[in-house]
Parts: structure tokens; C-alpha cells; sequence
């Protein structure tokens, strides 16, 4: 009996422990299942806007890629000042309005009956999502037990490419069965749902009113975190160029169908080094983690520009399809890697604000590569000297990385 009174305070000890590092909690269970549904409702309208613009309204093709842009735009100039807010009140109310917000501006393109008016809903679009993502991973962060944050953020990701792999197909799939209304309909009720499963989470309120204070550039960006930003931005560049041309690259390879398999095998590439990396991070590896995935990049890149040197079909479809999943994996290491060293070298009333220094970084890098990649493409008749552009810009981010941003790190890290 004496014993057992000795031991008890340890055994309560290691109760508490274990429940303070759970990781699948309902909250973070939920929370895992909106983010999926707001990104597969994003993703089964990214392969249809084309066709739609083209069929309705009629535009050409650059005009199309226009409109479709300023998504991206009205993203990249919202989170900056949604990760300064986040940081000053109750995160989870605005993300719940952002969500909805989100939702509610689908209902915006089966209305328009003018391209003006379209190109309004999507610059509309684009910033709310731009909140709700900066949001969504802010709140994430504030659920998962610190010790486990590099793996949930690992598992939070994967909803991401989950619906990556699935929203394009199920889009396509409607389109060929159904009108476009129906598709806009399906992606409103897609988000709704995800909506519903983001309000049951539980937050505890990780405001500072300290933050209230007059408005400065240091409050909108993680100062320390941009050696770090400007390697996931050289990141950012080549996978710009792969999302966007390489369809358009499957043709010059003569691989005329099933590139949308390279989506697919990337997906999988990505979901499952995503696991792995969240529990190396969790484990104290988060600078080599970004390292060996960086580089496994620029051998995918290197590849993908040399790959028209075989002369056999066969060869070249295996090895483009490798590339697909090598480069999966490649950025799926990286991902949550970058993610948790953003959050560690912030303050914990900073949070958001880091978020939104990783997002602003990568989406910048996604731009400068769409652009890029075209007029390259452009200017020497193909998309090969893009890739290996890419890929230099890759290798320049494992150099400066390892070299800069990886030792700073180690020097400024708070956790």
C-alpha cells in the first residue's frame, strides 16, 4: 500500500503528460476534415475555370490566364495583414468568418453574367482564401500539443493533397455529365460541409492585446524568418512552373494523355513523405529534413530538363512519371519542415504572423515561376530550359539554405 502511494503521483504525472501531447484530439480531428473540404472545393473548380471562361464569355487564352491570376494576387496581398490580425484577437471566430466568407463567393460565378463581374467574385475569392488558409493554419497550431507540432502539421498537410488528387478529377467528371451550374453548386455544398465540421473546434484564445499598437512593417512580417522565406521562395519557383506548363511539357514529350497522373503520383509522393517528415521535425531533424528534401528536388528538376535526351518513349514516360513522385516526395519533406521552423522562430502571440510570412514567401515563389516558366518557354521555343531553370534556382536554395538559413535558424530558434 505504501508503494503504491509513492508511485501514484508519478503514474498521475505521466497520465497528464500523455493527454498534453495527444495529438487526435476531435478538435484536431475536425479541424484536419475542413481544411480537406475547403481545399477539395477549391481543387475541383481549378481544371473547369478554363473552360468555363472560354465557353461562356469567350476569352482567349491569355485572358483566361489573367483572370484566373488575380486569385493568386488578391491572396498573396491579404495574408500579411490576416496574420497581423489573427495575432491581435480570437483566431477561430475569423476563421469561421473567412470560412463562410469563402464559401459564400462561390455563389458569386454562377451569377455573373458579365467577365467584369466574374473577375470581381475571383479577386473576392482570392482573398477570402487567403484568410481562411492563413487562419486555418494558425488555429491548427494553437490545438496540437508542441511536442507533436511538426507531425500534426505533417497530417494537416495531407488533407491539403488529398484534395489535390481528388478535387481535379471529381470537377472533370461532373463537367463531362453535368452543366457548370451543377459543378458551382457541388463546390457550395462541398465547402459548407467543411464549415460545419470547422465550427466544432475548440481553441483556446491566444490573443495579445500588447500587439495593439501602431502599425508597423515588423507586425505584418516575421523579420526573423526571412532568410528562410527567401529559400522556400527559390522552392516556390520551379513548382510554379511545374503545376502550371506541365501539361503543356507532356505534349513536347509526345506523352499526349494521362499527364493527369503526374498530379496523382505527385499527390501520393507528397502524402507520404509529409508523415515521415512531421516526425523527424518532432525529433529534432527539422534543418537536414529541409536539406535531403531540397536537394531530392533538384535531382527531379535536373532530371525533367534532361529528360529529352533518350530517344525512346518508353524511357522517357517511366522517368517522367518517376519525377512526379520523386518530386512529391521531395516537397512533401519540406513542407511541414518549413512550416514548424517559421512557427519555432516566432513568439507564441506571433503565430499567425508566421504563418503568413511562410505562406507570402511560397506564394511569391509560385508567381515568379508561372511568369517565369512562360516567357522562358517563350523565348527559346520550349519548356525544357525552364525546368532546368528551375532547377538551378532549387540548387541556389539548398546552397543558401545550408549555408545561411538553416544556421540561422539554429541560432534564433525559440522552441
Amino acid at each position: 500500500m505504501e508503494k503504491f502511494k509513492t508511485n501514484q503521483p508519478f503514474n498521475q504525472s505521466i497520465h497528464l503528460k500523455t493527454q498534453r501531447d495527444k495529438l487526435w484530439t476531435s478538435s484536431f480531428i475536425n479541424a484536419c476534415i475542413g481544411n480537406f473540404l475547403l481545399f477539395y472545393a477549391f481543387y475541383l473548380l481549378v481544371p473547369v475555370f478554363p473552360l468555363y471562361l472560354i465557353e461562356k464569355y469567350e476569352a482567349s487564352k491569355s485572358l483566361v490566364g489573367l483572370i484566373l491570376s488575380s486569385y493568386t494576387i488578391a491572396a498573396l496581398l491579404i495574408r500579411p495583414f490576416a496574420g497581423f490580425i489573427l495575432d491581435m484577437v480570437y483566431r477561430k471566430p475569423v476563421y469561421l468568418i473567412a470560412y463562410l466568407l469563402f464559401v459564400l463567393t462561390f455563389v458569386g460565378y454562377p451569377i455573373a453574367n458579365t467577365i467584369g463581374l466574374f473577375l470581381f467574385f475571383r479577386i473576392l475569392h482570392g482573398f477570402t482564401f487567403g484568410f481562411v488558409t492563413t487562419a486555418g493554419n494558425s488555429l491548427v497550431i494553437d490545438i496540437m500539443p508542441p511536442s507533436r507540432r511538426g507531425e500534426g502539421l505533417g497530417y494537416f498537410g495531407v488533407a491539403n493533397n488529398l484534395a489535390m488528387a481528388v478535387g481535379p478529377m471529381t470537377g472533370l467528371f461532373l463537367h463531362d455529365i453535368y452543366n457548370f451550374d451543377v459543378i458551382f453548386y457541388t463546390a457550395i455544398g462541398i465547402g459548407a460541409l467543411g464549415f460545419l465540421f470547422a465550427s466544432t473546434i475548440k481553441a483556446r484564445n491566444m490573443a495579445d492585446k500588447n500587439l495593439k499598437q501602431p502599425l508597423a512593417f515588423d507586425r505584418f512580417f516575421l523579420f526573423e524568418g526571412f532568410n528562410a522565406g527567401f529559400s522556400l521562395l527559390l522552392m516556390g519557383v520551379p513548382y510554379g512552373i511545374v503545376v502550371t506548363y506541365i501539361a503543356l511539357y507532356g505534349k513536347e514529350l509526345g506523352i499526349l494523355s494521362g499527364v493527369g497522373v503526374f498530379f496523382s503520383l505527385m499527390a501520393v509522393g507528397l502524402t507520404f513523405s509529409r508523415l515521415i517528415s512531421g516526425k523527424l521535425v518532432d525529433k529534432g531533424k527539422l534543418v537536414p529534413v529541409i536539406a535531403y528534401g531540397t536537394a531530392l528536388c533538384v535531382i527531379t528538376f535536373i532530371l525533367l530538363s534532361t529528360i529529352k535526351m533518350f530517344e525512346n518513349h518508353l524511357i522517357i514516360s517511366i522517368i517522367f512519371y518517376l519525377v512526379s513522385l520523386l518530386m512529391g516526395v521531395g516537397y512533401g519533406l519540406i513542407f511541414p519542415a518549413y512550416n514548424s521552423l517559421f512557427v519555432n522562430l516566432a513568439p507564441n502571440n506571433r503565430r499567425a504572423t508566421a504563418s503568413s510570412t511562410y505562406m507570402t514567401s511560397w506564394d511569391i515563389g509560385i508567381g515568379i515561376g508561372l511568369v517565369a516558366g512562360g516567357w522562358i518557354a517563350d523565348s527559346t521555343g520550349g519548356l525544357q530550359l525552364a525546368y532546368l531553370a528551375g532547377g538551378f534556382a532549387a540548387l541556389f536554395s539548398f546552397l543558401f539554405f545550408v549555408r545561411v538559413a538553416g544556421p540561422h535558424f539554429n541560432r534564433n530558434k525559440l522552441r
